[in-house]
Parts: C-alpha cells; structure tokens; sequence
C-alpha cells in the first residue's frame, strides 16, 4: 500500500500564488525545511544577539583583535579537505541574480564558474525566490532553454561554467514562511530547497552541490553553517562532505577569524572570498561614530592601501596555508558601449585591479558583466599558469591588528555626498520594483554599494565630517541636496515610477537621520517590499 508523503506540520507559507510553487515547496521539502528551522534557527538567532552586543562594546571603545582562546587553531598545522575538480579552476567568477535570462548568459560566459545570488543583487520577492529556486532547478538539468515573447532565444552551451549557489546572509528572514508563527531564516530557506532538490542530482551530473557563505562576523557562525550542512547531507543521504563552501570574508570582525572559519568548516570549505563592497560597508558599521576612522568617498577607498590591502593580503596567505582558495573582489564595471574613451578608461581600471589581485596571488577573481569576462581571463592566464596560486604562500606578509583597522585618508565633497544620494536613491527604488542588481553611472550597483552609500551618510552627519571646502555635513545640507538628487530623478528620462523614488527617499532619509546606526538598509526595506507584494 503507498503511503501519503510527509507533511510538515508547524510550517505555513503565508504568500501569493506564483509560477512553480508547487514543484519547490513539495510536501518533502517542506519537512527538510521545518526539521531544519526547528533545530537551528534558535542558534541563529542568539548568534545575531551576539553580534549586537559586540556592536555595544565597539561602540563604547573596544577595539576587534585576534581571539586569544582561539591562538592554537591559527598556530595549529591544519588543512581543509581535498577540493573537487571542478572548483580546481576559479580564475574568474561571474555573479548575478537568481533570474532565467541571467542565469543562462553566465553559465555561457566563459568564465570557470557562476554564483547564482539569491543575496545582494537580488530583490528577495516571492516571485523571485521561488523563480530563483526554479530556474536553477532547471539548469542544473540543462532544460532551462527559452524564447522571449520577442523570439529571442537562450539555450546553455554544452561547456557551461560551475554553478555556486550564494543564500542570503544569517540576519535575513523569509517572512512568507512561518515556523510557529515566526519567520524563518532566508539563509536556510535557500539553502535547504536548493540542496533539497539539486544536491543528488549535480552529483550524478559529475559535480556537486556548492554554495558562496555571506556575512559571517564569527567562527561561531561559521560552526552553526557545519552543523546545518552535516545535518542536511545526513537527512537526505548524500556523501559526507559533498557540499562544498566558499565563505565571502565580508565583515571586518570576521576578518580577524579567517583561520577559526576555515577551521570550523574544514570538511567543506575550499576558500576565502574578498567581498570588497561589503568589508567597506562593514567597516563603517563597525566604526560607526569613531571620528578617527571616518572614510572618504568610496572612490577613494581603494585595495592597494589601508585596511584593505592588508585584509587581502592576510586572507591569500591564510587560505594557501590551509590548502584553500583566495577569492579576489567583483570588478563593478560594466562596459559602456555609447563612449568609447570612457569604456577604455573602466577597463583599464578593471585591468589594473586584476593585474593587483594575479599578482598578489589570489586564485581567482569577480566580474559582473560577460563582456569583463575575456579581461580578467587573460591578465589571470598571463599570471597564472597552473590552476590556481595555492603553492604562493605569501609568507612575506606580516599583518597586525593595528594594519586590520587602519583607516584610508582622502576628501569628501559636496558632490560625492550627492553622488552618494543619487545611488542610494536609485539603487533602493529599484529594489523596491524587485529589482536587486541595477546599473547606475556605468558601474552595477547591488546593495552591498547602496550599503556604503547610505551608511557614509549617516556617519558623515553623525561625526560632523568636513568637506573639503571647509563646510560641515549636517542634516540641513543633506536634507536639502536628497530633496534635489530626487527632483532631478523625477524630472530626468528615468526608469523608476515616482512612487518607488518617493519611498526610496523616504527610506533613505530616515536612515541618514536616524540617531541610531541600522545594520542593514535591507531589513526595514523588506518590511515595505512586503507590504507593496501584499498591496
């Protein structure tokens, strides 16, 4: 006699109907998902308590450092475990949005691999995380061909690049699925449906499950990630170890733990990324009203001085000390077909970032449109002639806590101060319209930057920041040039309704003002990209 499947009996999606709900959120997975959310979400969340009381003690003076209970994992002669084939190769990495189109251009770019991103470039909609879900369903069986309504077709090569899968970070909820009444961890609801539906089959296709970790700030938080992982593989009866990690060093407290997250994730993790945009984000968060450590405008941050080139170069050394990869950071560029002399000039600024990260010895790089591609693939080809740069030791470099923590110098200006309004303008209207990865002023923008150019605001205000023409920043300038940045907006050939652009600034401006500093723009901005869904 057959038997009903199981049901998960504490779950309850509270979302409109959309495309292909039904072949994700099957009866099994639902089960995987609340065992899942009912073992390890409680965790998670004292793991994000704990975050906000370090965030306290920073605040009132303490300073991050090196572990002391953890010195004998970083002096400790240890490697992780053997890296599959298809990741022995990572020159060059493309990222984008879990969406069809995109998904079927960046496993044909040429690039070794493809992060599908379920985090920063995309707008966690229903309809997004579910046509996510699906589309990669799809691919990973190479049956995610199509034909736009204006006949245009898109079909995989039969080369495609490595697929690697990036959930969102621990601090995201799913709010349409409830566990008790509760939403539940964005983090595991990505993770667990995709390892649900595609784990064993990308094995039998020659490869293997594989996922890109945002925002860890811990080895705590690293530990919780092993225990998720060998819970699921147990669950669903795959091979130990077959899931396999690259966690994006992105945060600047966890950058003072790279050894201890390698060392908590030794059976899956295969490297380190330098997430650039976010580790900037992190370091004014982190800092927050510390006038010693304001930063300038974002262009003048760069990963050849500061706290930036040190963090690069203390994660190659520690990943090629452990037998991992060191992931270099996403070239924004994006090329500009209408002035040839300004495309030139992007792609040489692209061309000197990679000939720093090949050089250096990182494994690898990020590149966020195909026609970057053939640019980072011959500057790593030149540099770079076996698989990878884990025989570089690097073991010249000595980085101390001090060379971690050290601020860039630089101006700021009224129009950087605008420059940064217009982008976050632009940038959250467009997420509010479910679009997370938006080309602004020829550079992708996805929120990572829109992080930085909302968090420079707030403490610019806060520390009274001086421009470089002897004004202070305070709130009356910023409130009169967002007042002008969004009129220029509205009254320009742009894409946006005035309504998103009204509730970005909204947002935006409450951010900027507000007397304390918000972790992150995406969590009160999800709140509102709920209530639009729900109308």
């Amino acid at each position: 006699m057959s038997q009903d499947p199981p049901q998960a009996s504490r779950l309850r999606i509270d979302a409109p109907p959309v495309a292909d709900a039904q072949r994700i959120l099957t009866p099994a997975a639902l089960v995987l998902l609340e065992d899942v959310c009912a073992r390890f979400d409680d965790e998670r969340k004292r793991l994000l308590a704990a975050r906000e009381a370090r965030q306290l003690r920073i605040n009132a003076g303490e300073l991050p450092d090196f572990l002391p209970e953890t010195a004998a994992i970083r002096a400790g002669d240890w490697k992780v475990a053997p890296i599959p084939a298809d990741l022995w190769d990572r020159r060059v990495e493309i990222t984008g949005p879990v969406e069809r189109k995109m998904i079927v251009n960046a496993l044909n770019s040429g690039a070794k691999t493809f992060m599908a991103d379920f985090e920063d470039s995309n707008a966690p909609t229903w309809v997004n995380q579910i046509g996510g879900q699906a589309a990669l369903f799809d691919a990973v069986r190479r049956q995610i061909d199509f034909t736009t309504p204006e006949g245009k077709a898109y079909r995989l090569n039969p080369q495609v690049a490595t697929l690697i899968v990036r959930p969102r970070g621990w601090h995201l909820d799913e709010a349409h699925v409830l566990l008790d009444g509760e939403p539940i961890s964005g983090s595991l609801f990505d993770f667990v449906l995709f390892l649900f539906h595609n784990g064993r089959e990308l094995i039998e296709r020659g490869s293997g499950p594989y996922f890109y970790l945002p925002k860890l700030e811990s080895h705590l938080e690293a530990r919780l990630w092993n225990l998720v992982i060998d819970h699921c593989e147990a669950a669903l009866g795959l091979p130990r170890g077959c899931v396999k990690v690259t966690v994006l060093i992105e945060t600047l407290l966890g950058a003072f733990e790279m050894d201890e997250i390698l060392y908590e994730l030794r059976e899956h993790i295969v490297g380190l990324n330098c997430g650039r945009w976010d580790y900037i984000f992190s370091y004014i968060r982190t800092f927050q009203t510390d006038a010693t450590r304001v930063l300038p405008e974002r262009a003048q941050v760069t990963m050849a001085k500061g706290f930036l080139k040190a963090y690069s170069q203390r994660l190659i050394q520690t990943c090629h000390r452990r037998g991992a990869f060191a992931m270099g950071g996403m070239a924004a560029q994006i090329p500009i077909k209408h002035d040839p002399a300004a495309n030139e000039a992007a792609l040489a600024r692209v061309r000197a970032d990679k000939e720093r990260e090949a050089g250096d010895g990182h494994d690898g790089t990020w590149v966020a449109h195909p026609g970057l591609v053939p640019v980072a693939m011959e500057i790593f080809d030149r540099h770079m002639r076996e698989a990878n740069q884990l025989t570089k030791l690097r073991e010249d470099v000595v980085v101390t806590r001090e060379d971690l923590i050290r601020p860039q110098e630089g101006t700021i200006s009224e129009a950087g101060v605008r420059l940064n309004l217009n982008i976050a303008l632009q940038y959250i209207g467009s997420w509010f319209s479910g679009n997370g990865c938006v080309p602004i002023h020829n550079l992708m923008e996805d929120a990572a930057t829109a992080e930085i150019s909302r968090a420079q605001l707030w403490q610019w205000l806060r520390t009274a920041a001086p421009l470089d023409d002897g004004r202070v920043i305070d709130a009356a300038k910023v409130e009169q040039w967002l007042d002008e940045e969004l009129r220029k907006l509205k009254s320009g050939n742009h894409p946006l309704s005035a309504s998103d652009l009204d509730a970005a600034a909204a947002i935006l401006k409450e951010l900027a003002l507000a007397e304390r500093f918000e972790r992150f723009l995406t969590l009160p901005a999800y709140g509102l990209l709920l209530q639009r869904e729900r109308g």
